[in-house]
């Protein structure tokens, strides 16, 4: 499956973005959706997951309570509502697909990757 990620943009501390990640297969609403991040010199992180029927939604603790993921299957879609924003969240968002039936927070568990989209936060 091929994802775009979109979304990205400047904005200042406590603003809002919501990213977008589209792909390109039907068969989307099978896989395993996550978002991971990754800030210059530092290793990719995972920000939040979510699991094919939506039942299952995880977040790292720095951003519980300030992000919500999302999917739309119909429209073969993921989204990450960033409510909130701290300079800390600057980063490049990448979105991330797994087939299976298990969540997980560890980047190389995620066979499919996006181009990633940026976000800054001015403090």
């Amino acid at each position: 499956v091929q994802l775009q990620a979109s979304g990205g943009g400047l904005v200042q501390a406590g603003g809002s973005l919501r990213l977008s990640c589209a792909a390109s297969e039907r068969t989307f609403s099978t896989y395993i959706m996550a978002w991971f991040r990754q800030a210059p010199g530092k290793e990719r992180e995972f920000v939040s997951a979510i699991s094919a029927s939506e039942r299952q939604r995880y977040y790292t603790d720095s951003v519980k309570g300030r992000f919500t993921i999302s999917r739309d299957n119909a429209k073969n879609t993921l989204y990450l509502q960033m409510n909130d924003l701290k300079p800390e969240d600057t980063a490049t968002y990448l979105c991330a697909a797994r087939q299976g039936s298990v969540i997980y927070r560890v980047p190389s568990n995620y066979r499919y990757w996006g181009q990633g989209t940026q976000v800054t936060v001015s403090s």
